[in-house]
């Protein structure tokens, strides 16, 4: 599992830096004012070294002082590109990536010791929980990520209320967003816990939308960040969309599932084995 984290961390950032070569646009969307490109370039061969290619060694070789090592550049990095951000006021792009970075490394670092169990089954304050969780994700990565992809590419702010992009990403996005609602309402209803890892549900959940497909809430915001992106006609929330969801399946997903297999056992390895994971399957309904 870390492998595959590893590997993709890798081969993301090489194609980020290809990105950067290639296209003058792309460029210009990562550059802090006031800081001459030069400044920008000058870290490319750390990154590749420090972060990408001892990303592709670990991928192949467990040896625990490597993530340290790529976790390090990477805090270096983010607290460097933050301050550019503080000292000059932009640079927004770059700093939320990196730091977007950092926590990925910190979440694949210490996997094992984020997955714990709600400590109460009250459905109110489980409930209370859940409504808080829900407005920082979505403010986060919903409202905030979108802005700054939108304002660093220089896209329309305002989309045109006319167009059938528009209305079809609208109706899309009401759409996955009540399915992320129900879910969440389900996982605190029947599952004594919350979506959040470090507050997860003390029972196997698999009714409502969990009995068709495994991961409904994924789904659902997958599904809003492409209707986001049909709103805008933006290429580049459609990437941070479709991006998002490939680290969810390859590297986020095979860890959840591998808690749930401890915490549940043969129960939740007979519900893998009749419920898929992205494709909904009704024969259990009728």
């Amino acid at each position: 599992m870390k492998e595959t984290a590893y590997l993709l961390q890798a081969v993301l950032i090489c194609v980020w830096w290809v990105g950067l070569a290639s296209s003058r646009t792309f460029f210009q969307a990562f550059q802090y004012e006031g800081v001459p490109p030069v400044a920008f370039w000058s870290f490319a061969v750390p990154d590749l070294v420090l972060i990408a290619l001892l990303s592709f060694i670990r991928a192949y070789r467990r040896v625990l002082a490597i993530e340290f090592v790529i976790l390090g550049a990477f805090a270096y990095a983010t607290l460097y590109c933050f301050n550019a951000t503080v000292l000059t006021g932009s640079g927004w792009l770059p700093s939320g990536i990196m730091m977007m970075g950092l926590a990925y490394n910190l979440f694949v670092c210490f996997e094992r010791s984020l997955f714990r169990e709600s400590s109460t089954s009250s459905m109110r304050v489980n409930g209370y929980k859940t409504l808080v969780q829900v407005i920082c994700i979505w403010a986060i990565f919903l409202v905030v990520i979108p802005y700054v992809l939108l304002d660093s590419f220089k896209s329309q702010l305002i989309p045109d209320v006319r167009s059938v992009g528009v209305w079809a990403g609208g109706m899309s996005f009401l759409a996955f967003s009540f399915l992320g609602l129900f879910s969440s309402y389900v996982l605190v209803r029947n599952g004594e816990g919350t979506p959040l890892p470090l507050d997860q549900t003390n029972r196997l959940v698999d009714s409502g939308p969990y009995r068709i497909v495994r991961n409904p809430m994924a789904i659902a915001g997958i599904g809003q960040g492409i209707a986001i992106a049909t709103i805008y006609n933006s290429v580049a929330i459609l990437l941070y969309a479709l991006i998002g969801g490939l680290v969810w399946h390859l590297v986020v997903r095979p860890i959840e599932e591998r808690d749930m297999i401890e915490r549940f056992g043969d129960a939740y390895l007979d519900y893998r084995r009749r419920v898929r994971c992205w494709i909904p399957s009704f024969r259990d309904i009728w």
